[in-house]
Order: C-alpha cells, then structure tokens, then sequence
C-alpha cells in the first residue's frame, strides 16, 4: 500500500543524529518526516559504549563538542528523561612517559577551546583512585566529561521528537533518494514516498550510499566495535576510562556492572548481522585487568557489537553537500559521535532554517575525499 506525504524536511536514518536533529527542527517550527530501516536507535547510537567525552577529541571536533557538552546538561528539559547521564570525569591514563607528554600537550591545546584538563603524575593518580594497577605512569581528568545509557538517549530523542510533531517511520527501508531540481523525493520499502524541501543523510554506516547517489563518492567503511559488561560488582570506578592509543575503555554503572569496550566484532550492512569476536574481547579484557585488577575476577555476562560507519581521517561528514541544494550530511563519526550528536542536530538545524551554523564545521565537509 502506497502512501505519499510531504515535509519540509525529510530525514534518513533514525539514529541519534536523525533524531536530534527532527527535534531541533520541530522547535524551529519545520514540518519533519524521519524514515528509520529499523527501529530509532537500534544501531550505532544504541549499542555503542557510552562514553560521552570532549577529552581526547580532535581540535576539530572541539567547538562542536563544546556545544553537545551544554545540551547534555540539559537532558531532562528537552527529551524528558536524563537518559543515565552521569558527570562522571573521564580519565585518560598513560603507561610512559612519553605518553604523558602526549597528554600535556594535548591539554595546551584543549585550553584555547575552554575544556579544563587535570595533569596527574603516577603517585597522586594512585592516591586518588587506589583501584589502578601498577603500569599507569599518570593519567589527564576532564573533571567534566562522563558517561550516558545508550539504549535510552536515542529512544528519547525520538519520542521527544514526536512529542513536538515530528513524523517518524520506522520499519521502512529507503531505496531511493532523487532530487527534480526543486524538491527531494525519498521512496520506501514499504511504498512510502516522501516528498520535502530538504533532505538530511543521516545515515550512519549507510550514509554513503546516500550520498552517492547525488554524485558525492565518501569512502566510508563499516566497523564493528566490541563491548562487554559484567556482573554487578561493588562500586570501585567513578570516572569513565580510557588509555592513550586506544585498546580499552571502561566504566562501571550505578547497578555495579562494568561496561567495557576494545577491539572489532565481525560483520555486514544488514540488520542483526554483527557479531562480537572473543579473541579481541580477551585482549582487551587482558589489558584492562592490568590497569584495573580487580576486574580479574568479574564475571562477563554479555557481549555484543554494533555497526558504524568509518572514514580514513576519523572526521564525520557533516554538513551541506557539494553538489545538491537542500542536502545535508551527517554520517561516518567514526565511533566517536555519541556525544556529539545533540550538536549535530542543531548544526543541523541552524543549515536548513538558517542557511549557515556558528559551530565551525568545514572541516567536515564532504568534498573533501574528491580529487
């Protein structure tokens, strides 16, 4: 059974991005119909690991996170729920010092964008959280960075966008996006056409496809990260926590279990087909007990991956398109784009409403894998 509906703005992909940004849309007065594959949130933006984190992020990336850190703050106000985000701190921990030099300098450059990084040497780290392990050499704490449920945040900015009068579809499977010259047409799996001003890729791992099919070539790659969590354990570690170079990151809930990341899973660009691999997971896990011993007796209960969409500079696409008036771009963050995604949705917005955004974005463009 066909259906035909117009919007001003037509929305593909009902993840995090999609869904911030038909909420931000929604409060600017725009008409929004958002097309989700399966269900909103259910990919990357569900199953991540939650870290909601401005320490560690390119310059880039900065302004923008700086903005997403001010929507968190204000969860409950805007999609009624604060979604498990807790103001945590996220540590950054070295094992040389050499690695500590890497975190100085990244704190001099953090400063010129107003984030506040903590320096800790190898005995006042030990002396504020006992619960490390012998290898750390020191470690950088953004006192204000923290951590979120993921399997509520995009949920919630879903129905906090139907709430506001955003049309949601879920269930139905894009197959074409075409624009006449005057307006985008966007066509369903399940005979839904949808016919707006403006058209938002939000895509996520599918985003290039998207975008290919307006001429624009991203060569955007799936990933697959692993994650883990454990049995409930006594409450030990308050901040969320990574290392230098990757390799683990960990935090631990108010129910007491673990929440771990490190490594890739396995699998393709379909729905409920991603797998988690064991032999990465127990590297990962190897090299968390060294920094954190008493994870060495925790149970893990459950593992799981998600699919997100991967680009060989680790930069988002995002922004408007460079062949296509009307279209804009949010895809490929790289498994870095949970806490970015309320600003993303009101940079967003700022382009459909506004025709430009104050965040500065242009690193991000799309045009910048041709030639």
């Amino acid at each position: 059974m066909s259906e035909h509906l117009t919007a001003d703005v037509a929305i593909i992909g009902g993840g995090l991005m999609g869904c911030s940004a038909a909420l931000a849309l929604r409060r600017m007065n725009c008409s929004v119909l958002l097309v989700e594959q399966g269900w909103c949130g259910a990919q990357a933006s569900g199953v991540n690991y939650g870290g909601v984190r401005r320490q560690g992020r390119p310059e880039t990336q900065l302004p923008l996170a700086q903005r997403s850190h001010a929507i968190w703050q204000s969860l409950p106000e805007l999609v009624g729920s604060d979604c498990e985000y807790t103001v945590s701190g996220h540590l950054k921990l070295a094992r040389s010092d050499a690695e500590m030099a890497s975190l100085e300098e990244y704190r001099g450059q953090a400063e010129k964008f107003g984030l506040q990084l903590e320096i800790l040497g190898r005995a006042a780290l030990r002396q504020r959280y006992p619960w490390l392990g012998d290898k750390v050499a020191g470690g950088s704490l953004c006192a204000s960075d923290g951590h979120a449920n993921p399997r509520l945040v995009a949920a919630a900015f879903a129905l906090a966008a139907k709430r506001h009068g955003a049309d949601i579809r879920e269930g139905a499977t894009v197959e074409t996006a075409t624009f006449d010259g005057k307006q985008f047409t966007v066509r369903a799996s399940n005979g839904l056409e949808v016919k707006a001003k403006f058209l938002l890729n939000c895509a996520g791992a599918w985003g290039a496809t998207f975008a290919e099919q307006f001429g624009e070539h991203v060569p955007e790659f799936p990933i697959f990260p692993n994650m883990w969590v454990t049995e409930p354990m006594p409450k030990l570690v308050e901040p969320n926590v990574g290392i230098v170079g990757g390799g683990f990151y960990v935090r631990q809930v108010a129910r007491g279990n673990f929440v771990l990341g490190g490594g890739r899973g396995t699998g393709q660009l379909a729905i409920a087909s991603t797998r988690p691999t064991s032999a990465s997971m127990f590297a990962s896990m190897k090299l968390a007990c060294e920094f954190i011993p008493a994870l060495q007796n925790a149970l893990v209960i459950r593992s799981w991956t998600g699919v997100e969409g991967m680009l060989p500079d680790h930069q988002p696409v995002l922004g408007a398109s460079a062949t296509t008036p009307g279209l804009f771009h949010a895809f490929g963050f790289s498994g870095a784009g949970f806490q970015l995604a309320p600003a993303v949705g009101e940079v967003l917005a700022d382009l459909v409403v506004r025709g430009a955004t104050a965040t500065p974005i242009q690193a991000f463009r799309v045009d910048r894998f041709s030639g």
